[in-house]
């Protein structure tokens, strides 16, 4: 075999190596250098093969091969290969001792030259273990670029899909701020229509009060017309009987007058309290607790809305049962709001029975009970009616806002949640319902003593 066989092939797999790196690192005049250097390997193989030259082309294969060493040691930008280069160092480094202590001293060489075949298989062993060595680094440092290379794509697909959902959620938000704007003018609408609504509800417990205001009033101001005339008749009367000196027929006269002021002025005080119980029905509360009556009250108002009810049907008649527990005395609560209260409940009650009585005009008696007990430290004020009850479906929703058996434009779904809210929230009591279908209702007020 040739002397160049070896040297062709390590020259081939250095400039292949050096080939393929600079190639990678992007170095066009190296790749040109490599290239030719993979020519001139050849080509010096050539030449020692066509012209049995091997002696003389020994000594360029070991400048060549020294000069790719020294070029890519000498070289910065190669350091990454200096552990491929020391895999050919001891191969270069043996065979060039051993070719020149063959020519300087032919006797020891030949006396040596087991040992020096020796050294050249141990530097193809070192060779192939640094290849080897090599090839598991290269394998492993593979494995390490893909994986890498697999983060950094999952990395780079991370921040695309981060850069798109913060687009998203920037849109998402401006949304749900517009939604949110729209919202809050939705909800100041609905809390104006809301007050706007209760309002309606106030006025409309006052236009059901009206009728009856105005048939109770009437009552103390003809009281009061009739007892001043009868008055006035005493007093010329009585003048006549001064001019004639009957001072017993005059004090007489004085004491019928003094009784007729007396009743004048009771009436006068009836009509007052029914004026004044009608303003604070329609004016707004303030929420002061002061003593009350409950049943005063409840009478008061059982009397107001009959006369009201009746004002908008001339033809209704109920019967009307109270039952009053007199131990009960005063209560705190805030008057006006516990008036619009059962005035809600009675009049409720005067049309269930009024509805009834249409459907059962001969047989049906309408009838309305208030009835007042004390229990512990509590006071129960129930209304109770013997009309058609209410329908079970509807018994669940009949404190929710909105919400009413009456037919459309009869009623505005408010005055049962207002009175809910009076009683629960305002009073800390509670507001119960008893009902029998067919056969009528019972609103319970239950009012803690305070």
């Amino acid at each position: 075999m040739p002397f160049s066989i070896a040297p062709l092939i390590f020259s081939l797999l250095l400039s292949q190596r050096f080939l393929n790196f600079a190639k990678i690192n992007n170095h066009q005049q190296w790749v040109r250098l490599f290239r030719y250097a993979k020519f001139f390997s050849i080509f010096l193989f050539a030449t020692e093969v066509i012209l049995s030259a091997a002696v003389f082309t020994r000594w360029i294969w070991h400048i060549f091969l020294i000069a790719l060493i020294l070029f890519v040691i000498l070289n910065k930008k190669m350091r990454a290969l200096q552990m491929y280069i020391l895999a050919f160092v001891p191969y270069i480094v043996v065979s060039f001792l051993s070719n020149v202590t063959e020519v300087v001293s032919s006797d020891f060489y030949n006396r040596w030259i087991n040992y020096f075949d020796t050294a050249l298989t141990l530097t193809f062993i070192w060779l192939v273990a640094i290849f080897f060595s090599q090839y598991r680094q290269n394998k492993a440092a593979e494995k390490e670029r893909i994986k890498r290379q697999k983060e950094e794509e999952i990395n780079r697909a991370i921040a695309i899909r981060k850069v798109e959902l913060e687009g998203l959620v920037a849109e998402r938000t401006a949304e749900l701020s517009l939604q949110k704007e729209e919202l809050e003018q939705t909800l100041n609408k609905l809390r104006t229509s809301q007050t706007q609504l209760i309002q309606s509800e106030k006025m409309a417990s006052l236009g059901e009060l009206t009728a009856g205001i105005a048939h109770e009033i009437q009552n103390p101001l003809n009281f009061v017309n009739n007892f001043s005339e009868v008055n006035k008749e005493l007093l010329e009367e009585m003048n006549e009987e001064i001019e004639k000196g009957n001072l017993a027929e005059v004090k007489s006269i004085v004491k019928d007058v003094i009784d007729n002021e007396q009743k004048i002025n009771h009436h006068g005080k009836r009509a007052d309290a029914i004026v004044k119980g009608m303003l604070q029905h329609s004016s707004n509360s303030i929420g002061i607790k002061e003593p009350t009556d409950i049943n005063k009250l409840a009478d008061e108002y059982l009397r107001l809305a009959y006369h009201g009810f009746r004002a908008k049907d001339k033809s209704f008649n109920a019967t009307m049962k109270t039952n009053f527990n007199e131990n009960i005395g005063k209560i705190n609560v805030i008057t006006q709001d516990i008036g619009r209260v059962i005035l809600n409940l009675i009049t409720n009650a005067f049309y269930a029975v009024a509805e009834k009585k249409k459907q059962q005009p001969d047989s049906y008696e309408p009838t309305v009970s208030v009835i007042t007990k004390k229990s512990d430290n509590k006071v129960l004020i129930s209304v109770k009616d013997n009309g058609n009850g209410i329908p079970q479906t509807s018994l669940e929703k009949i404190f929710q806002p909105f919400f009413t058996t009456k037919p459309s434009g009869q009623g505005t779904g408010l005055g049962l949640s207002i009175s809910y809210e009076i009683i629960t929230t305002a009073h800390g009591g509670e507001l119960k319902v008893e009902n029998k279908e067919g056969e009528g209702a019972a609103f319970t007020i239950i009012l803690p003593i305070q």
